[in-house]
């Protein structure tokens, strides 16, 4: 496990090395990726991988010691021993009695009473942390992560009726394959988008841009982000 929660799903899992990227970038490559996350939108898990697949984690690491998905793993080796001896997927394929062993031998109910009992009282870093005396939020607005969006200008406890939309446009007209992603995107901020040009001109530096997704408590973000040039389709 490298990581939890949001880590290679989001492009989480880290950048490429730059010599990959300026190939992928010179040479329009459609460059590939294993994973055993939940999503395989185009550019997800990172803005230079177009195509994705979903894999169980043996496979993703089988794909990963073979280091290529044009390969049919049935039939050629993932590499050599020590000894120079082919490899096949069947030859790491852990066994059904295997995984029961390691389960039985690591895993119990205890580990999860034991977390989840004390989920509500915080690691002493948690507790550490300072925060206003208030039942307000203290706006800070210097904040690139959280503001005070316009929406809540002049609302009232008790919501308005629902009014007619007129004169509405259509903000994109979509094929087919459209994903969440196209519409408004999750994941890293690209430095010349808008959004990127936006946190530059605040003093964020680019290795703290962090993603789209980690910045949508902010408004002026993440409206900047939607419908990204690089991978929108809009007819």
């Amino acid at each position: 496990m490298v990581g939890y929660g949001c880590t290679t799903c989001i492009g989480n899992s880290g950048p490429l090395p730059d010599v990959i990227e300026k190939g992928i970038e010179e040479n329009d490559l459609v460059a590939a990726a294993v994973l055993s996350g939940n999503r395989n939108f185009e550019g997800r898990i990172h803005s230079h991988v177009k195509a994705s697949y979903l894999a169980s984690p043996p496979l993703v690491v089988a794909y990963a010691l073979a280091g290529t998905v044009d390969i049919d793993l049935t039939t050629h080796p993932l590499g050599q021993d020590q000894d120079g001896n082919d490899v096949y997927l069947k030859d790491i394929w852990p066994t059904s009695d295997e995984i029961n062993e390691l389960i039985a031998n690591n895993i119990d109910a205890d580990m999860f009473r034991k977390n989840y009992g004390e989920v509500f009282d915080g690691s002493k870093e948690w507790n550490a942390i300072s925060s206003a005396d208030s039942q307000l939020y203290p706006w800070d607005e210097g904040s690139t992560y959280i503001k005070n969006p316009p929406f809540f200008d002049g609302m009232t406890m008790e919501p308005e009726g629902i009014p007619d939309i007129e004169g509405a446009r259509i903000l994109g007209l979509f094929g087919d394959s459209i994903t969440t992603d196209h519409i408004s995107p999750a994941g890293n901020i690209d430095p010349n988008s808008p959004a990127g040009k936006y946190l530059q001109e605040r003093g964020v530096m680019e290795a703290d841009f962090n993603s789209y997704g980690s910045r949508r408590g902010n408004d002026a973000v993440m409206t900047r982000g939607t419908l990204p040039i690089s991978v929108s389709k809009t007819k």
